[in-house]
């Protein structure tokens, strides 16, 4: 499963939105710049955000963007959903996709175990989460494990 680019900007961008003093917005240039983004680029990730109501103007058009909802209520799934229709980590697994090999696939509850995985971790991880450093990685055998793979 690869997350795609609009995705990890969209919750970046999200993350700057959710850091702002709550009635002043963010403005999309702001967010650009700090992302080292292009404004046209950025424009369709914004649009996305407002699309799936987890932005809106702050007081007008040209106001900044502010959530709206609180951080707390804001799920890293919610944010995924603005620019994906959902998780899949196999095609396979997806309900609009026919394998003639279903039927006596012993590794489809496999796929279909870590796609709900996937899911459930996105779903229990909020936007307030990430702000306050809650979420971290401090495995060091995985570090090493990947870096072993990379040699």
């Amino acid at each position: 499963m690869k997350i795609s680019t609009r995705t990890r900007y969209g919750l970046r961008a999200m993350i700057e939105i959710a850091g702002a003093k709550p009635d002043s917005g963010v403005f999309q240039k702001d967010i650009a710049a700090s992302q080292s983004l292009s404004v046209k680029y950025l424009d369709h990730i914004i649009q996305a955000l407002k699309t799936a109501r987890l932005i809106s103007n702050a007081k007008g058009k040209k106001s900044g963007y502010i959530l709206t909802r609180k951080p707390s209520e804001i799920t890293i799934f919610d944010i995924h959903r603005a620019f994906e229709p959902g998780i899949c980590v196999v095609e396979c697994i997806s309900g609009n996709y026919h394998c003639d090999l279903s039927e006596g696939c012993q590794a489809s509850g496999f796929w279909k175990q870590l796609n709900n995985l996937i899911y459930n971790y996105f779903n229990s991880i909020t936007l307030d989460d990430l702000i306050h450093g809650r979420v971290t990685f401090e495995d060091e055998s995985f570090s090493e494990e990947a870096s072993r793979q990379k040699a």
